[in-house]
């Protein structure tokens, strides 16, 4: 299990065991820092390599009164920043406009990711909160009896009779005084052996529906500081000119038109290509358009995307070289049924498309530590890379984590990426100077790392009374992790568990289901993509059990609910969904319904879709979302992020593909990379199901059910199939 059933949620106090949890306080510039670490055996492993960081702690507080936030999870617009600074602000009493929050590293002791078991420091997997529901706030809630027990010692009083409210510390004699006022003889107490957590009915931030969040106001007026925005003394730009096709390599290069450009400063070849690094952004694009570069592509992927998904469908016609599931016989069961269903689908590969482009910003400092800046979504790792290249050591690398205009993945990458190539390009100048490496649109839409294509072959068994009796699903796709660090953890006997995720778990109570994969190897460069196998799978398995329904001649609801009995929180999504869009009851003339669930990340989401076909095409009019993801720290939080993985499931459904032509990507632009426009977002409906359940995450699950929802309703309104995404290739499909 994930976590333990004696959580703080129920017990209302955590033991803070010095060996296994609690890192301790510390007085820092005079006043309180609390940090609180993993498990024992990750914490003695980081100790032996652990590296100085001033950010080693979770929550600090100024004699300014000031409240600094270090978050151990990177944020990329998903709000965790926030939801971490409830947590905090909740236990420790303190008041919004005190808070501040920064991105950590530097300290796997403190930051490993404890839903990845503290190996690392990394956002990922919907983990936020998850992962910091239990530090966070008992790092506020230790500053808090800290802050108490300085007060009670200085006033001569109880620390019964004081309170914590609204950054205040109050005793009832009327003796008040601000955190900043305590700070530095708090930092001097003992760290309490039991910290209070609050109980549920006494949360006032916690599940807060009126409570927004801190940072819309910076990224409304422009003021908020992202990666690209990051400027230094004196830095540089560089633009990496990259190989035409996957795995081409620089034979040779010729940069003297490049040194002809005004504002070029150096044109040097680091390991993924040729840099041009110049005053500024327009010198350095001018520059590489005028760089002359000999490729060898001898090496390099030269299929089309048509070529591959013909390849991966013939493979899916065979029998699956790995089997992920096997409950009974599914062969024979099939064998015998009364009808057999039938279907193939297949997924394109697809690209992140974030607002801003990669980056990162290197620079050396006198004393010769070497700072970093950038989305960092696993720092820990990019530290090492960073340490490779420059020949220092970790503790001479400072990873300083920016916030980033969006990611889905692409900046969770095990080569470091932009990382490695800022750190290439600096080393290569010499650290004559702070270099910004930044792609651009076209680079990040044809440097790679896409959601991998896929093909699913589905069948399933019905007996004569309408009830599956057998379920076969064979994936065919490449791996995520296969090469990487992460290979050994996520692939087990052959299956990629990132490849059949969400089909190999299906929830339906039937007697006899067999999943198998086939893993193919292509040279075009994959990576996890938001909600990363179900983005797939859901669609695949909710699409089909469409299908199924309709050759059962039954209602696709009530045909799910009925499997369902053994998954209470499936069954509780779908019929809040159902039930308030209206499922069963008269549509305006030319509507059309559509319902999906699925589970992923341990939150669970059902979507009915409303659409309508205009001009042969499906609109998506609205769209009715129930979500359940365990206690709800964040209602506005949680609403966003389903509302923006509906809007993003419903884009890549509708039009967004990548494809090759002889190995060269022809999507470079929006223009042809079509994320969903404004004018086309569907009005959406959240419903969250109240829960005492621990807090999952919705970073991700609000993307894989919208998909089928849409395709099912699109079958509803013309009989017909989407089994080919997207839909703008092949609407009205088989």
């Amino acid at each position: 299990m994930l976590f333990s059933e004696h959580s703080p949620l129920k017990a209302g106090w955590i033991e803070a065991d010095r060996r296994q949890f609690l890192v301790g306080a510390a007085a820092s510039t005079g006043g309180l820092l609390i940090g609180f670490g993993v498990p024992t055996t990750v914490a003695s492993a980081a100790k032996k390599s652990a590296t100085p960081n001033p950010f080693s702690a979770y929550v600090q507080i100024g004699t300014d009164s000031k409240v600094t936030v270090f978050s151990s999870q990177m944020d990329k617009g998903q709000g965790a920043y926030h939801g971490l600074a409830t947590l905090v602000v909740e236990e420790l009493g303190a008041d919004w406009s005190q808070i501040n929050v920064v991105g950590a590293s530097g300290n796997p002791a403190l930051y490993g990711n404890p839903v990845w078991g503290g190996v690392a420091q990394g956002t990922g997997g919907s983990t936020s909160i998850a992962g910091g529901f239990d530090r966070y706030r008992m790092a506020g809630a230790a500053a808090r009896e800290m802050l108490v027990q300085a007060a009670a010692k200085s006033w001569g009083v109880s620390a019964k009779d004081i309170k914590v409210e609204k950054g205040k510390i109050n005793h009832a004699s009327g003796k008040s005084a601000a955190f900043g006022e305590l700070a530095a003889e708090a930092a001097k107490l003992p760290v309490p052996q039991k910290v209070a957590l609050k109980k549920p009915e006494e949360w006032t931030e916690i599940g807060d529906p009126q409570r927004r969040r801190f940072d819309t106001g910076p990224k409304t007026n422009g003021t908020h500081t992202f990666t690209i925005d990051v400027k230094l003394p004196g830095m540089l730009t560089a633009v990496i000119a990259h190989g035409p096709t996957f795995g081409a390599q620089v034979k040779s290069f010729d940069p003297a038109e490049t040194k002809k450009v005004r504002g070029v400063r150096d044109v040097v070849q680091i390991a993924t290509g040729v840099a041009v690094v110049a005053d500024h952004m327009w010198a350095a694009i001018k520059g590489r358009e005028a760089l002359k570069v000999e490729w060898d592509e001898s090496g390099s992927e030269k299929r089309s995307s048509t070529d591959i998904m013909n390849a991966y469908k013939a493979a899916a016609a065979k029998a699956p070289k790995a089997v992920a599931r096997k409950d009974g016989d599914a062969a024979k069961a099939m064998a015998s049924a009364d009808k057999v269903v039938e279907a193939t689908y297949e997924f394109p590969y697809l690209a992140h498309a974030a607002m801003e482009p990669l980056n990162a910003v290197v620079h050396k400092n006198d004393d010769g530590m070497v700072e970093v800046w950038g989305g960092h979504q696993i720092p820990d790792v990019y530290q090492f890379i960073a340490a490779k290249i420059t020949g220092l050591k970790p503790d001479k690398i400072k990873m300083n984590v920016m916030t980033t205009g969006g990611s889905f993945g692409r900046r969770a990458v095990a080569d470091g990426d932009v990382v490695a190539e800022a750190v290439m390009v600096a080393k290569a100048i010499g650290y004559k100077a702070p270099v910004k490496v930044q792609w651009t649109r076209e680079d990040d839409m044809t440097g790679g790392r896409y959601r991998p294509a896929y093909v699913h072959k589905l069948r399933a068994g019905l007996d004569d009374q309408g009830n599956i009796v057998a379920w076969e699903n064979h994936v065919v796709g490449q791996s995520i992790v296969a090469g990487t660090p992460f290979e050994q953890a996520l692939v087990q006997k052959g299956i990629d568990k990132t490849s059949i995720e969400g089909s190999d778990n299906v929830p339906y109570a039937i007697p006899n289901v067999s999943v198998g994969l086939t893993t193919t190897d292509v040279k075009v460069p994959v990576l996890w993509w938001r909600a990363v196998g179900s983005t797939h799978t859901a669609y695949a398995v909710e699409s089909f059990m469409d299908e199924v329904a309709a050759a059962a001649g039954k209602d696709p609801y009530e045909f799910r609910m009925a499997m369902l009995g053994k998954h209470p929180r499936h069954a509780g999504v779908l019929k809040l969904a159902a039930e308030k869009a209206g499922w069963g009851k008269p549509l305006p003339k030319g509507r059309f319904h559509g319902i999906a669930v699925h589970e992923s990340f341990s939150s669970y989401v059902a979507h009915v879709a409303e659409i309508s076909i205009e001009d042969g095409e499906a609109k998506v009019h609205k769209v009715t979302v129930a979500v359940d993801c365990g206690v709800v720290v964040n209602p506005d939080v949680v609403r966003a992020q389903i509302e923006g993985g509906t809007g993003f499931g419903v884009g890549s459904i509708l039009g967004e593909e990548i494809t090759l032509d002889q190995g060269r990507v022809e999507q470079v632009n929006y223009d042809a990379y079509t994320p969903l426009r404004i004018d086309a977002m569907p009005d959406i409906e959240v419903h969250m199901v109240p829960s005492t359940e621990r807090p999952t995450g919705v970073g991700e699950p609000g993307v894989p059910s919208i998909g089928p929802a849409i395709a099912n309703a699109y079958a509803a309104a013309t009989g017909n199939r989407v089994r080919a995404l997207p839909f703008s290739k092949s609407v009205g499909g088989a």
